[in-house]
């Protein structure tokens, strides 16, 4: 079998799907235990990662998804029975979005997946004001949640203190720039917000894991972050953007994205 994980330090393990280029991470801790987070993407890729996950001594503690998208929602049945844990408004998302929105666009994009594990978080609560007052409840290492509307409602970001890893879930990426939650009433405020909520641990960022595109160091971070703002000045601007990662389908993306947002400037 082939093990889809590289590891980026020690103890924080990354996979990355062919679609979409989804990264999947874990946290390994004590007894063999691990943190999953937004395993992805196809039924065989994730069945493949709990293969890779058995074949290493590891087992699924606990499960986070980042937010309420369809491909950070998804589990297999040989990834155990963990409990798998999500923001308050990000389940409450998940839900309101399940039966229309979200199902058919997994059963279209990756056929196949359990509809009755499809999306079965639990809200872990707690102020979204603190950085540092929610933590994943488990025995490993400290998972401090960072929550905003960015990207999408109750975006739950994961730092890792101990080594310096910030799971970002779909923001800060090198190959999607800001898509923004256009159902909010401030979309580019929201995300300005997200990034940053981000920003505020970047002295202790060694590894940015985006929930598509590739890992970056802490200069890589601090260079997405100034894209991403960069973004969407030129967007609030009505200018045409000249972001790199414009490109193939992302620039149809755009083009919907820069119209939308004229449209409310109107």
């Amino acid at each position: 079998m082939l093990d889809p994980f590289t590891e980026i330090t020690p103890g924080v393990l990354v996979a990355t799907a062919v679609k979409y280029t989804t990264t999947s991470t874990v946290i390994t801790g004590p007894g063999g235990t691990c943190l999953l987070v937004d395993p992805a993407v196809t039924v065989a890729e994730v069945a493949g990662l709990a293969a890779a996950l058995a074949a290493r001594g590891l087992r699924p503690a606990v499960g986070w998804s980042t937010h309420p998208h369809w491909d950070h929602l998804l589990w297999h049945a040989e990834l155990g029975d963990a409990p798998r844990y999500a923001t308050a408004a990000c389940v409450a998302a998940a839900a309101r979005w399940r039966d229309d929105l979200l199902l058919t666009a997994m059963d279209e994009s990756a056929p196949g997946h359990d509809h009755a594990l499809f999306g079965a978080v639990s809200a872990l609560s707690g102020p979204a004001s603190a950085l540092d007052a929610i933590n994943v409840p488990w025995e490993g290492p400290a998972a401090q949640v960072i929550v905003h509307d960015g990207h999408a409602p109750g975006h739950g970001a994961l730092f890792l203190p101990d080594s310096g890893v910030l799971i970002a879930g779909d923001m800060c990426s090198d190959i999607e720039f800001p898509l923004l939650e256009t159902d909010s009433a401030d979309p580019v405020g929201d995300y300005r917000a997200g990034l940053s909520r981000l920003a505020a641990v970047a002295d202790g960022v060694r590894f940015v894991v985006p929930g598509h595109g590739h890992v970056g160091d802490g200069p890589e971070f601090l260079r997405r972050i100034a894209a991403d703002l960069a973004y969407l000045d030129t967007l609030e601007r009505g200018e045409p953007s000249r972001d790199r990662r414009i490109h193939g389908e992302m620039a149809a993306e755009y083009d919907r994205q820069f119209a939308f947002i004229q449209g409310l400037a109107c």
